[in-house]
């Protein structure tokens, strides 16, 4: 009898041993298979998804075949209860087990906005609205030229206000440290100046090699008590910080608006765009030179001259050319 009961107990010991390799190894088939996704896919956990609705997802997405599986592992791996909110890239053929360590790890996906030199705040909206993902609910339209043109990165979810608040610290990190090396006996006194003329410089003129020319024509005009006469001041009167998507008449350019640097003298009263630090550099250490006029050359670049003559004779002579070119 004896013998009986040891017999029965060893075929039931080895049931349960053969029924825990089976589940186990089950287990881990589920956890380390491929998954069928062919392709990159973005995993979107929002606060206070259940896992019954990650799984859902998890099976929209390909990852695996049955809702259950994902449960199944996420409890394996003691994550039932921390699915970390946030976007996840998935890259192809993925396990399950890769892609819950990616949550646990909280690797999520960082989506890119590049902010280029020169745009307005308005620019700056365009862009933040146009971007997937981000909140603009609490979105308010920053001060033109506080924000730093910059690549900048964001999870899905975040606050537009959030990150310019990030683009305004930038600027005055930026600022602070270029501030200390500036030149002696600039015609500006405090930051708020010196960011103004430098979106003039910005928009003025795209190439490196003539940035710190552009600024000097201007600091040189101030010194002298000219008008700056910059196109893009006038642009910004009449629309704004917007495209104009026209060219500039005669007409503009007796318009009476504060950004008119053709009828008034001085700086306008606010930045016109929001510069970068190579021109707010270039505005801080002009280039020693005497130049007062710069003028298009046709080819991408500026003429300079120190006088009022030898600027005319530039503007006549590129005339000329640009009408045997027509």
């Amino acid at each position: 009898m004896r013998s009986r009961v040891l017999y029965i107990f060893a075929v039931l010991f080895a049931a349960v041993c053969l029924a825990f390799g089976a589940g186990h190894g089950l287990v881990r088939h589920i956890a380390y298979s491929p998954g069928a996704h062919a392709e990159s896919q973005l995993l979107y956990i929002k606060a206070g998804d259940s896992v019954g609705s990650v799984a859902q997802q998890a099976v929209a997405l390909g990852f695996v075949r049955r809702a259950w599986h994902f449960k199944l592992i996420t409890r394996w791996r003691g994550l039932d209860r921390a699915l970390y909110a946030g976007e996840y890239e998935i890259p192809p053929k993925t396990t399950l087990y890769d892609i819950l360590g990616k949550v646990e790890l909280q690797d999520t996906y960082k989506r890119r906005l590049v902010i280029p030199e020169g745009a307005s705040v308005s620019d700056v909206e365009t862009l933040m609205r146009a971007s997937f993902g981000l909140d603009m609910a609490s979105y308010t339209l920053p001060t033109e030229g506080s924000l730093l043109p910059e690549t900048y990165y964001y999870e899905r979810g975040d606050a537009a206000a959030g990150l310019i608040v990030r683009m305004q610290a930038a600027m005055d990190d930026a600022f602070e440290q270029l501030w200390r090396s500036r030149a002696v006996n600039l015609p500006f006194t405090d930051s708020r100046e010196a960011i103004i003329l430098a979106s003039i410089v910005e928009k003025e003129t795209g190439l490196a090699a003539e940035r710190e020319l552009v600024a000097a024509v201007f600091i040189n005009r101030l010194r002298q008590g000219m008008r700056l006469q910059s196109d893009p001041t006038v642009i910004y009167g009449l629309s704004g910080g917007a495209p104009l998507d026209r060219g500039l008449t005669r007409r503009d350019l007796r318009s009476d608006t504060p950004y008119n640097s053709y009828r008034r003298g001085g700086l306008p009263p606010t930045p016109i765009a929001n510069p970068g630090k190579a021109s707010i550099a270039a505005v801080l250490n002009p280039a020693n030179v005497a130049y007062l006029y710069f003028v298009a050359d046709g080819t991408g670049g500026h003429a300079f001259a120190k006088t009022l003559a030898e600027h005319n004779r530039t503007v006549a002579r590129w005339c000329r050319i640009e009408k045997n070119v027509q």
